[in-house]
């Protein structure tokens, strides 16, 4: 059987093959269809979608071997991609027949067929999100592009090969551009009062990114618009959580603005103090420091700078930084993980009117009130001892500063 490619100015389209790479990988030919769910290793789906997405040009075997084999020095990788590639073909072999090869060879490179039509849903995609974008079309128009565009987005892409390099960029391309999407038909949805509708299109979003504010922000939104506030607050009290505890940021002023929103609506006229103290209240009596949210702990300290300008007893700032033994930052994983385990001894470790809040992804800031210099740095320095006791595997450094509050 002879694969080499005969040129051909316009060729006669033979087949057409429908490739999903939106949430997993999928090929389909008249009706037929192959997923990346068979048992097949990871580098013969990787090759493949290399070279539909590429598919408009002749790729070399040096670009394959320099991107799926660039570690192979001992043995034959121009051997090891043929074999690969007629691994492709065979699976292949089912969807075309006999008779079609979608791949062909070309003087040292492969190239897809060009008498094999190739639909990719990416093409697709970027084609609603242009078309929703558009402005001088009706809102209408708009929205019914961007509802096809958000649905035909199952997932990132390929999300089975993901880690590799040559996909980042990609990847990022589309997931960025799903986001935006997602936000900008959003808007149209709320100028529509389509409530619901934009709930549930923000709220599977987010699943895909869930550090991504803005899409909070919209759903919170959503749900006070539909007159859901319990819903609204609770889904603001998990995200501002989620934001705080991964990324150590506050709540946007458009996310908080949002947040008086629902507690005017929340709370009616209240006469009895005992109410009103039971709502204040802890719900449980909890030992050791008392950690809360940046924006709170700003409040406290200026409320504690008051109260020792008046009283004229001692209050001591502490900062403590999580970083790898050269200063550089660890990576996000070991960092999330090191700085829940740092909480935990910061707040076993303290006393129940110290205040203890995180003031970025790496670093916990500590209002010592009723403390003096030496005592706030023997304090510091058992809170260092006790993480170590506790995590002794652990290689990450904890630096220490102790500073008094200026009482001005």
């Amino acid at each position: 059987m002879v694969w080499a490619l005969k040129q051909s100015p316009t060729p006669e389209i033979v087949k057409t093959v429908s490739v999903s790479l939106l949430g997993g990988f999928s090929l389909e030919v008249d009706g037929a269809s192959l997923t990346d769910d068979i048992n097949r290793s990871l580098k013969l789906w990787s090759v493949l979608a290399y070279l539909t997405l590429h598919r408009d040009r002749a790729v070399p075997q040096s670009e394959f071997i320099e991107l799926f084999w660039p570690d192979d020095h001992s043995s034959n990788p121009v051997n090891a991609l043929k074999t690969l590639l007629y691994r492709i073909r065979a699976m292949l072999e089912p969807l075309f027949g006999p008779e079609i090869q979608p791949i062909l060879a070309q003087r040292g490179a492969y190239i897809w067929n060009p008498a094999v039509a190739c639909t990719l849903d990416t093409d697709r995609f970027e084609a609603l999100c242009r078309l929703g974008g558009d402005t001088r079309r009706t809102a209408e128009e708009r929205m019914d592009s961007y509802r096809e565009a958000v649905e035909l987005y199952r997932g990132d892409l390929l999300p089975k090969l993901s880690h590799q390099m040559w996909l980042v960029p990609l990847t990022v391309r589309y997931h960025t551009a799903y986001i935006t999407a997602v936000k900008d038909f959003a808007g149209l949805l709320d100028g529509a009062a389509l409530y619901e509708e934009m709930h549930r299109v923000c709220a599977r979003a987010s699943d895909l990114d869930n550090l991504d504010e803005g899409l909070h922000t919209l759903i919170v939104r959503a749900l006070l618009r539909q007159g859901k506030d319990a819903a609204a607050l609770e889904h603001y009290e998990k995200a501002t959580e989620l934001l705080y505890r991964n990324l150590g940021v506050r709540p946007s002023e458009e996310l908080r603005s949002l947040y008086t929103e629902i507690m005017a609506t929340e709370k009616t006229l209240e006469t009895d103090l005992g109410v009103i103290m039971s709502d204040l209240r802890e719900t449980a009596a909890r030992p050791g420091a008392f950690v809360c949210e940046y924006g709170f702990f700003k409040e406290a300290y200026r409320l504690e700078v008051r109260r020792a300008i008046r009283s004229g007893t001692c209050v001591h700032l502490c900062l403590i930084t999580v970083s790898l033994p050269d200063g550089g930052m660890p990576p996000l994983k070991i960092l999330s993980n090191t700085m829940d385990q740092l909480q935990e001894v910061l707040v076993g470790s303290l006393r129940r009117g110290d205040v203890v809040s995180k003031f970025s992804g790496a670093q916990y800031v500590i209002m010592l009130p009723a403390a003096n210099y030496e005592d706030s740095n023997m304090v510091m320095d058992r809170v260092v001892r006790a993480f170590y006791q506790q995590h002794r595997r652990s290689f990450l450094k904890l630096t220490v500063r102790v500073r008094e509050l200026e009482l001005t």
